[in-house]
């Protein structure tokens, strides 16, 4: 037996038992949040599965959907920018790897790929309101922004992600990125079955994250104590 084997077995027994508990654990997540009013920017589901599981509204619109790594760190770059942009579809995708079979969002030159969304009409309202919640909150100290390898997310887009000036930045890889010295990054140990070159997808993923940390802690000790919880601590 190798460790590979014993991982999956570890991993198996902690999502049972959240599974089984999961009503008290929420409760208690909730509890430890409960006074902190944070964003969560991602790149695919991961971070609407957090608002989901702590029984909060969106305030985020970065919610079902997906966004490139070129657009994704475009938008990171220049973040106020691009959310007082009005959002508008296209049908084209500039990426011709993807077959369009949702709304595809536009603001100036990037994507948002609404993969979990059936019309047009949905996705902008949602983006619209959820984004409107957002920017009652302009303390982006208060703000976690997240990246993963999944739409094309690559080794230079985490490089640069790690020198964006924002506090409260996390990463999950799937690749071993030691000398990029990334911090808060995690390496998880599982890709995507069906390309292997890609992140588990935002559910998946959310479980996952577990394993490597107290998610729920990290962001309360980022955003209020100003701590970071690292890999290796």
């Amino acid at each position: 037996m190798n460790n590979n084997f014993f991982r999956e077995l570890f991993q198996s027994a902690r999502r049972r038992y959240r599974r089984i508990f999961q009503e008290k654990i929420s409760k208690k997540d909730i509890a430890t949040l409960k006074d902190i009013n944070f964003v969560i920017i991602s790149n695919n589901c991961w971070g609407g599965k957090i608002y989901k599981w702590l029984k909060r509204p969106f305030n985020s619109p970065f919610i079902g959907l997906g966004v490139k790594g070129d657009c994704y760190l475009k938008i990171l770059s220049n973040f106020d920018y691009y959310m007082g942009l009005p959002l508008k579809f296209t049908k084209i995708s500039k990426y011709p790897d993807r077959e369009i079979t949702y709304p595809l969002g536009i603001l100036d030159d990037v994507e948002i790929h609404f993969t979990h969304y059936e019309s047009k009409e949905e996705a902008h309202e949602k983006w619209n309101r959820r984004k409107n919640r957002m920017l009652e909150n302009n303390n982006k100290n208060l703000y976690i922004f997240k990246i993963c390898n999944s739409w094309d997310s690559n080794r230079e887009h985490f490089k640069l992600f790690n020198e964006l000036p924002y506090k409260n930045k996390i990463s999950f890889t799937i690749y071993d990125y030691k000398d990029l010295n990334l911090k808060n990054n995690f390496y998880v140990k599982e890709s995507d079955k069906s390309t292997k070159d890609n992140m588990v997808n935002g559910s998946r993923l959310f479980i996952l994250t577990f394993i490597y940390l107290n998610i729920f802690k990290w962001i309360k000790n980022n955003t209020v104590n100003n701590e970071n919880i690292t890999e290796n601590s």
